[in-house]
């Protein structure tokens, strides 16, 4: 199956499309996607997206579920 590249932190990742962000996150070797307002790092939790604490922005857009947001080609992802 062919892959694509997305840019998580500006780090290159390959995965197949319409993998979780949260795989690719994952991929790139990064743990903290987020921090809480105690600046305490935050992950993914549930993996279903009723937690909301996966949360990352794609392509500027904040706030986005990692767990339930397929990859796309060229996607840039930024966590914390």
């Amino acid at each position: 199956m062919p892959e694509i590249q997305v840019s998580i932190n500006g780090q290159t990742v390959r995965v197949r499309p319409g993998s979780p962000v949260a795989v690719a996150v994952v991929l790139a070797g990064q743990t903290d996607y987020r921090h809480s307002v105690q600046g305490q790092a935050r992950g993914p939790l549930c993996g279903m997206g009723i937690c909301y604490e996966c949360r990352v922005t794609i392509n500027g857009q904040p706030h986005r579920l990692s767990c339930q947001t397929p990859c796309e080609e060229g996607m840039q992802v930024m966590t914390t």
